[in-house]
């Protein structure tokens, strides 16, 4: 069986450092999956070429259509993801938030994922566990225990260099074992379960309560006659 990882790139600059981050994690999880005697096919999502429609989504309010609907179909229906951003104002960037809120509430739901971040500096780190996890937290999606952060400096190689490369590593090791559904070693993952359902916000109206009902009863009447 093959499966399928897609990459979500947020960076801005040709080359990107974004980029070179998300091609060696691409490589690990490919690497990785392999190793777990299947193959895995990875695609590649570079937000760059949906800024323009990803900025009408938002300023109209109307749903996804055109480029950015066929990318979040592309992003609901894979197997695992890979979110990877730079870090703007010490979180992720504008352009990352916007195609994460174009994709809706239901688009990750169970999903393996790998939450990945680049900055200049090292002090940018805690972008991983204050801002993403929260973020894919609240999405319902399956972080993977080991975010990779990557600052200037690990990508010249040296000690830096290696320490990037095993965290790496890891986290597609970890992302691998919940694709391929073969361990129970990361957390959220039950050895043997059926698979995920797939659900990307499209046809859930018969499970989702109108706002009206659920404010029903709630305008100061408690039901209880005055004492």
């Amino acid at each position: 069986m093959t499966r399928r990882i897609v990459i979500v790139s947020a960076g801005l600059s040709q080359p990107s450092s974004t980029r070179l981050l998300a091609d060696q994690i691409a490589d690990a999880v490919r690497a990785q999956v392999s190793s777990r005697g299947e193959a895995a096919s990875v695609e590649f999502v570079e937000l760059r070429e949906l800024a323009v429609p990803l900025a009408e989504v938002m300023a109209t309010g109307g749903m996804p259509r055109g480029p950015v609907d066929a990318a979040k179909e592309l992003v609901s229906s894979a197997d695992g993801v890979v979110f990877v951003t730079p870090v703007f104002a010490a979180s992720y960037s504008g352009l990352f938030k916007m195609f994460v809120d174009a994709l809706g509430t239901d688009a990750l739901n169970g999903m393996p994922v790998i939450v990945a971040a680049t900055a200049g500096t090292t002090r940018h780190s805690l972008v991983l566990d204050h801002a993403m996890r929260p973020l894919f937290a609240h999405l319902r999606a399956i972080v993977v225990p080991t975010g990779v952060f990557a600052a200037t400096e690990d990508f010249g190689g040296g000690e830096a260099g290696r320490d990037l490369a095993t965290r790496v590593t890891r986290a597609a090791s970890e992302l691998a074992a919940l694709v391929v559904a073969e361990s129970g070693s990361v957390a959220g993952f039950t050895p043997g379960a059926e698979p995920r359902p797939r659900t990307s916000g499209v046809g859930l109206g018969a499970s989702v309560t109108p706002f009206g009902q659920l404010l029903a009863g709630h305008g100061g009447q408690t039901g209880h006659a005055p004492a």
